[in-house]
């Protein structure tokens, strides 16, 4: 029997329908690239080998796409959200990671080894996986306190001297990732009664503050010229001053002070929405690898959170993992950021 005009549109469309649902699942199990958002200090270290051997494993190519600092990121995640720019985000910090959770941009994820890793640092709801983490410190000029036989500052308190808060930098919280961080350092070790306390003290004692990390570590460091011995900085900065100098260096030219530091950790989560959840898995659990994780300290300066990775010679020598940082659950500084903010530029800026 000839067919019909009718059972031949009929075949046709359940052809077109039985192509479709074969080619998304083909599509989803092994695409050709992934794209994964971060913010641009991430970005800026990526190169070619960066994720060459997760498409040698498993011929899916990686495009990063930098999204400016993490606050932007995220909110161009959550803007984005039906129709996300990416299948992985990578660099949510706990300082942003409250709002993520909350606009439920992450589709959940149990890596194999997540049993191995921090336990204090696992999202119960697996919704985010931590990459790494790194220490907001108090750096401070070794060669300029040698000169003047002052005493390194053993603790915050001991900032309010005019000695110190004259000769100190600090990042503005509303700008600056670190200048956040430390500002939560000195609520935790003051207490809400008593961290405003503190920061009059600086101000009125002569504290200098920068509007980002880069004014204040390479523009007011006595180290660069500037006029202030004390910086908030990394815990990774003495690392990184011994591996980019211009001359060999056997040690360290600035110190880390140990106490009153902020412990930052950065985030990975698969976008909901991505038509690939089965590789953006992959590629979560390559982060997560040896390979991955030994490429992070000199890269980005910040530690991996693999414990079987190894920390590069410069690192174990030259750098210090404080015993003790300040940490604030990711709902809590939500909760109160804003505000905390708020009353810090009423305090300095009037």
């Amino acid at each position: 029997m000839r067919p019909t005009h009718k059972t031949t549109a009929v075949l046709l469309f359940l052809a077109l329908v039985l192509a479709a649902c074969g080619g998304a699942a083909t599509t989803a199990e092994t695409p050709e690239k992934l794209t994964l958002i971060a913010h641009d200090s991430f970005a800026g270290g990526v190169s070619e080998e960066t994720f060459a051997a997760f498409t040698a494993e498993t011929g899916i190519e990686v495009e990063v796409i930098a999204a400016g600092d993490a606050g932007s990121m995220v909110n161009q995640a959550v803007l984005s959200k039906d129709n996300p720019l990416a299948d992985v985000l990578f660099g949510v910090d706990d300082t942003f990671l409250s709002r993520a959770l909350d606009a439920e941009i992450f589709r959940p994820y149990r890596p194999g080894i997540l049993d191995r890793l921090p336990q204090d640092l696992i999202d119960r709801e697996y919704r985010v996986t931590p990459i790494d983490f790194g220490d907001v410190c108090l750096n401070y000029d070794k060669e300029w306190f040698a000169q003047t036989q002052i005493q390194v500052p053993g603790d915050l308190d001991a900032l309010r001297a005019q000695i110190y808060a004259s000769n100190l930098t600090v990042e503005h919280p509303a700008t600056s990732s670190p200048g956040l961080a430390f500002m939560l350092a000195t609520i935790d070790v003051f207490g809400e009664d008593g961290w405003l306390d503190f920061w009059a003290d600086l101000r009125d004692a002569g504290v200098n503050v920068a509007p980002d990390w880069d004014t204040a570590y390479f523009g007011e460091f006595t180290r660069y010229g500037g006029e202030s011995s004390l910086v908030v900085s990394y815990a990774s900065s003495p690392p990184a001053e011994v591996i980019f100098a211009e001359e060999p260096l056997t040690e360290a030219p600035t110190g880390v002070i140990e106490v009153g530091c902020y412990r930052q950790v950065e985030y990975a989560g698969i976008l909901e929405g991505t038509p690939y959840p089965e590789a953006a898995g992959q590629l979560i659990d390559f982060m997560l690898s040896v390979e991955f994780q030994e490429r992070i300290p000199l890269t980005w300066f910040v530690f991996p959170v693999n414990p079987d990775a190894e920390l590069p010679p410069e690192f174990v020598e030259h750098t210090v993992i404080p015993a003790a940082p300040t940490r604030f659950a990711a709902a809590y500084i939500a909760e109160n950021r804003d505000r905390w903010i708020e009353e810090w530029i009423q305090v300095m800026e009037g």
